[in-house]
């Protein structure tokens, strides 16, 4: 047991340090994402950032989930039993280095249950548009 947890520690942390390049690592096998929202406005009042993903939710240890080193908030499977990650749009929102009215990449990263690593990225476009009205 504490070789597994050692193992995940040392591929998460590689991971970390790599974590907003947008190549996927080596150790780890490429997802495909899907991020909602797809434009990320800095104005946005939502609660949730939302990442589908196409791996099968069992497949997943839920603690080794992070996007851009944001921890997971809540998870569940979608209608074809894929994983389906969500973080506070807020932890998301305060990311540093995000650039405003241009496309960023959002990693996903995690481990499986059978420890492999996995790796997932989308660009979003992130803006700051103030809703008329509001100063």
């Amino acid at each position: 047991m504490m070789t597994r947890i050692i193992r995940i520690a040392l591929c998460l942390m590689a991971l970390a340090v790599i974590g907003l390049q947008a190549s996927t690592p080596c150790c780890a096998f490429d997802i495909e994402i899907d991020i909602a929202p797809a434009v990320l406005n800095l104005q946005n009042k939502g609660q949730v950032v939302t990442v589908h993903t196409d791996i099968a939710y069992g497949l997943v240890d839920v603690s080794t989930v992070y996007l851009n080193g944001v921890a997971i908030n809540s998870w569940k499977a979608d209608d074809c039993g894929n994983f389906v990650a969500k973080f506070l749009i807020e932890e998301i929102k305060s990311l540093e280095g995000l650039v405003i009215d241009d496309y960023n990449t959002l990693q996903l990263v995690g481990v499986t249950i059978d420890g492999e690593a996995f790796a997932g990225t989308e660009d979003i476009l992130v803006i700051n548009n103030v809703p008329t009205g509001r100063k």
